[in-house]
């Protein structure tokens, strides 16, 4: 089995920065603080996981002081996102990667429902597949594990919309690799998704 590298895309939690969209029914300050729980319990269950190194791909720039205040793990390691849009980040984090002989589970911070056992499940899928994905209900994706990299998987996708699972399948199968899919799980983006918050991020324990 190839080594995992677990990959987490994640914006600052700062107030007017992170979580935007759910600014209307928060507040700016109510949807950063929700977003930094959101970031750390990702990282504690990437690191629970146990499937391999973890590393935080941030915006802004892994030298912002703001990255010091949240006293993240210790075993987590901050690089930089870089420049360009998601799929030109995700792009370059995968190729790194997977030219260094390791898989990879790409996921940002915005399901709670990824957790642990989720993550062991979605490399496991991976060991006889070139790719696995768990979709978001509302038509993205919370996860892609990749074993073999083409840049085609990630550019031109209609990000932020709900074709991004339909377009990125469309990618893999047009390379013909074999796609595992997982069920697929609730990402928290916009007020109406609250609803699926778990305890220990419902607004009214920030």
């Amino acid at each position: 089995m190839k080594p995992v590298r677990l990959v987490i895309f994640a914006k600052a939690p700062l107030a007017g920065f992170a979580k935007t969209r759910l600014i209307p029914a928060l507040g700016q300050q109510g949807a950063a603080d929700l977003a930094r729980r959101l970031l750390l319990q990702t990282l504690h269950e990437a690191l629970n996981s146990q499937l391999g190194p973890v590393e935080l791909c941030v915006t802004p720039s892994a030298a912002d002081a703001v990255w010091q205040t949240l006293h993240l793990p210790k075993a987590v390691r901050l690089a930089d996102q870089g420049e360009g849009d998601l799929g030109a980040r995700m792009a370059r984090a995968a190729e790194r990667f997977i030219a260094a002989g390791e898989s990879v589970l790409l996921l940002g911070t915005d399901c709670p429902q990824l957790d642990a056992v989720q993550l062991q499940q979605a490399a496991l899928a991976l060991q006889d597949t070139e790719a696995v994905l768990v979709p978001a209900f509302d038509g993205g994706y919370v996860l892609l594990g990749l074993n073999r990299f083409d840049s085609s998987v990630f550019s031109g996708i209609a990000w932020s919309t709900n074709r991004v699972m339909d377009e990125t399948m469309g990618r893999l199968k047009q390379l013909e690799w074999r796609v595992k899919t997982r069920p697929a799980l609730h990402d928290i983006d916009e007020p109406s998704d609250l609803k699926w918050l778990p305890t220990f991020a419902a607004p009214d324990t920030l």
